[in-house]
């Protein structure tokens, strides 16, 4: 971090060129020109920061593309849900089904916990033999467990998925194992494992469990990375023919938290090489800027029919954004959102983002939140104001 008097100039530059824009789609996929610093022979890869959710490198990431295990990470949201609101516990045990066991188990000759055909296990050892061995069969039984059959916990994973705004994605089954109409996208990806991590994170020391014994089995963890030193501490690996291999994994170095995907590759070799290039170019390349303190006005946006013109915009807690090392300083920041606003508008409503550019680096988009409460103005006000729209339009 720069001392107090570089960031102030920072700022007068930044505040310079701070402008409002109206968007038709306020979660445009974020572009990189500093992806042309950095090549990975990943069909598809993307790159995070998990606090800022500013995407640092990409590549095909909004393409659709088969997810294979890592798929299991939706199965494990699924999972964590019910026991965070109380609906299943540890302890429950759960049967194997004739269907769980031939396409899961044993017979399948795919990653198995090796559950016994008709035999139970408790829900805590089910998620171990998700999470560390990648157990086909375990996923299996617990969505048959939960749901009655796992064409209904399929649907069940769909439907969290768009309440968290994966809108892209879709899954056919609780294990990843191919289906033409099961995918997902490497930007959908990265942002689940990020909605794990933030929202579970009494769950989230399964994925860095480095061995699992059940019965008479030891598994070590299938994810690489946890191994190799570099703070990853989860998540899950994936393997189908149709995708190849790939890896969804967190590292936290110093404080900050990356995420990344990869998929597509050819080995096992490779999929270990590229997660781990990918994520410690993004640790080397990139530092943390702050623009705004905790409670600071960055600065307003317009309101149709309210109680006030404009209503006053914060961040949550300090607004910091992330640039190359060698990118310059001088940095262009919009306030972007879907226009003019409706009241009523709570304060601490996210409704707005500040996306900030710079001459070859990432787009940062930061949410912005209503900083005050807006009612609704009277019939009469919204008469006034819809026909000076009519007359002249939105002056900004």
């Amino acid at each position: 971090m720069r001392s107090t008097g570089h960031r102030k100039s920072f700022l007068v530059l930044m505040a310079l060129v701070l402008s409002v824009v109206f968007a038709g789609d306020i979660l445009a996929k974020p572009k990189s020109k500093s992806t042309d610093k950095f090549e990975t022979k990943a069909k598809w890869a993307i790159l995070m920061d998990a606090d800022t959710n500013t995407v640092l490198f990409e590549k095909n990431s909004n393409e659709l593309m088969p997810p294979a295990s890592m798929s299991k990470l939706m199965t494990l949201a699924v999972i964590f849900r019910a026991l965070k609101d109380g609906q299943l516990s540890l302890d429950d045990e759960f049967s194997n089904s004739l269907y769980a066991w031939r396409t899961g188990g044993a017979p399948s000759g795919g990653s198995a916990m090796f559950v016994p055909l008709k035999g139970s296990a408790t829900l805590g050892e089910l998620l171990q033999g998700i999470a560390v061995q990648s157990g086909n069969d375990a996923s299996i039984i617990v969505a048959e467990g939960m749901a009655g059959s796992e064409d209904a916990f399929a649907d069940i994973m769909n439907d969290y998925a768009r309440e968290i705004g994966l809108t892209e994605s879709n899954f056919r089954n609780s294990t990843g194992l191919s289906d033409p109409d099961h995918y997902m996208t490497a930007l959908e990806l990265a942002k689940l494992a990020i909605y794990i991590i933030k929202e579970y994170p009494e769950y989230y020391f399964y994925f860095s469990q480095k061995e699992y014994r059940y019965k008479k089995y030891i598994f070590y963890n299938r994810n690489p990375l946890v191994y190799d030193g570099i703070g990853v501490d989860g998540l899950k690996t994936g393997f189908i023919k149709e995708a190849g291999y790939g890896l969804v994994a967190s590292s936290k170095q110093r404080g900050q938290r990356l995420v990344v995907v990869v998929n597509g590759l050819t080995s096992k070799k490779a999929r270990r090489e590229e997660g781990k290039r990918l994520l410690q170019w993004g640790f080397r390349s990139f530092r943390q800027w702050k623009l705004f303190d905790a409670g600071e006005t960055i600065g307003d946006a317009l309101v149709w029919g309210g109680t006030k013109r404009n209503v006053t915009l914060t961040g949550n807690g300090s607004i910091r954004i992330f640039l190359p090392r060698t990118a310059s300083r001088k940095i262009k920041a919009s306030i972007v959102y879907k226009g003019p606003l409706k009241p009523p508008i709570k304060k601490g409503d996210q409704v707005a983002f500040l996306r900030v550019t710079a001459p070859d680096a990432t787009v940062n988009n930061i949410p912005l939140y209503a900083g005050e409460n807006v009612g609704e103005g009277s019939l009469w006000k919204k008469g006034m104001e819809s026909a000076f729209h009519l007359a002249f339009g939105w002056l900004l």
